[in-house]
């Protein structure tokens, strides 16, 4: 599973790879907990979980109960983003729980930690070629 780290402090994003000991400690968790950095590889961080999104790329929506999926009629929020007022559409989101089908996971930094992220989640290749452009 991968998860993805956002420091609102410095407007950064890292991106990890969770360990696979760690994901079934996940499972089960919803939107809006918190969860220790150490089962991402943050020591000392605390981390609350704001989305994700499952192999087929459907995003996580907190408002929808349970690990499933759902189609809804939306107006904004997750899953839609709406390009003129009023407009509305009917998407497939997924429930607030985490499960096995879960890929992707989005979080924030709530309590930071000793160490900074730059120097737990190094760039990539890829990323530091992107920012050199």
């Amino acid at each position: 599973m991968k998860i993805v780290i956002s420091d609102q402090k410095s407007g950064k994003s890292y991106t990890g790879e969770l360990p696979k000991d760690s994901e079934p400690k996940l499972i089960g968790m919803k939107v809006g907990e918190q969860m220790e950095g150490a089962l991402a590889d943050a020591e000392g961080y605390v981390l609350k979980i704001t989305g994700g999104s499952d192999l087929s790329g459907i995003p996580m929506r907190p408002d929808v109960s349970g690990p499933r999926r759902a189609s809804l009629l939306l107006s904004a929020g997750p899953g839609f983003n709406p390009t003129k007022k009023g407009e509305r559409m009917k998407k497939t989101v997924r429930g607030n729980v985490i499960t096995d089908e879960i890929v992707q996971l989005n979080t924030i930094v709530v309590q930071a930690g000793s160490k900074p992220l730059e120097e737990l989640f190094p760039p990539t290749k890829k990323e530091e070629k992107k920012e050199r452009k």
